[in-house]
């Protein structure tokens, strides 16, 4: 979780496939690089307000794609024009590492790398390449419930839907998924649980496998937005977790995510479950913080967001 100039052999595995890379970038700083960047970013196809970048392994480090390059990873500098921008690298890094590590949920392979002045960055790997290079098809949940700008206006991917309604889409596009169901409810407590409220509708995707099948996309963007956004909503989703748009004023609880639960058709025997796990006493959470790559000021804050979430669910 801490610094460093080289990957370990685990690290590379998930992240290139074992081909050995220098978290060190070719570039001296985001500022210095920003035209070649933004020329960049017209190789890739991807939402939302945070600037991601196309890149690929050559020559044992990460370069951004040239025209007709196919990218492998992706990567995302320090936000800007938010609060303690220059964190944000490692906010992600740490909340990716926490809902994979900690509660075993499946993530897109992901890093810290370094501009050459220092500064970090989050760099991803393309869960939609194939280790062959073959492009996986992927589908986000705007494009499967059909929800556009033009028929929802600009902020489409907040307003439209409930996590409900994802559900019922889970539903109608994934054989299998009374499985992959179970998943996305972990994913949408994480969410509650490390105030990530950024998970709108196109952070949530399927990809197609072999068989001509969905299931669901490893999860990516997560982060505590509270530690950028301090007066951030606690649902991305302006409807909230249900398709009638109910609200909670007296905080989000257990009960109401055991309602959630159900509405999904997962067994009240599994949703009981996965709620005592998900509030279960975790010290190794605390310990990644501690030894994360924050600023020693927000490491308290991150920490005392998650834990105070998870004491009002449990008493509410």
């Amino acid at each position: 979780m801490t610094d460093k100039r080289s990957y370990s052999p685990a690290e590379l595995r998930r992240l290139t496939g074992g081909v050995s890379v220098s978290p060190v970038l070719p570039f001296e700083s985001p500022a210095k690089e920003i035209t070649r960047l933004n020329n960049n970013r017209g190789h890739i196809s991807l939402s939302g307000a945070q600037s991601k970048y196309s890149v690929v392994v050559k020559e044992g480090q990460f370069h951004l794609t040239e025209e007709g390059e196919h990218g492998t990873h992706i990567l995302k500098p320090a936000i800007t024009d938010f609060e303690n921008c220059a964190d944000s690298p490692a906010n992600e890094y740490l909340t990716m590492q926490i809902a994979e590590r900690v509660f075993h949920i499946e993530t897109a392979a992901n890093a810290l790398c370094y501009f050459q002045n220092g500064e970090a960055a989050y760099i991803t790997r393309r869960y939609d390449v194939a280790p062959d290079g073959t492009k996986i098809q992927q589908e986000d949940f705007a494009s499967l419930g059909g929800i556009s700008a033009d028929r929802y206006g600009g902020d489409y991917k907040y307003t439209a839907l409930s996590y409900e309604d994802i559900g019922l889409l889970i539903m109608r596009f994934i054989p299998a998924w009374r499985i992959e169901m179970v998943k996305f409810f972990d994913l949408i407590l994480f969410n509650f649980l490390f105030s990530n409220g950024d998970a709108h509708l196109k952070n949530f995707s399927v990809l197609k496998n072999p068989a001509g099948d969905y299931r669901l996309a490893p999860a990516y963007d997560l982060i505590d937005t509270h530690l950028h956004l301090p007066g951030d909503s606690i649902f991305a989703l302006q409807k909230g977790l249900f398709a009638d748009g109910r609200s909670f004023p007296l905080g989000v609880s257990n009960k109401n995510f055991r309602d959630f639960g159900l509405a999904l058709g997962i067994p009240e025997k599994t949703v009981r479950h996965e709620l005592e796990r998900f509030t279960a006493d975790y010290p190794e959470i605390e310990e990644m913080v501690t030894a994360s790559l924050l600023s020693e000021n927000l490491k308290q804050t991150y920490y005392d967001h998650y834990h105070s979430r998870l004491v009002s669910f449990l008493r509410a």
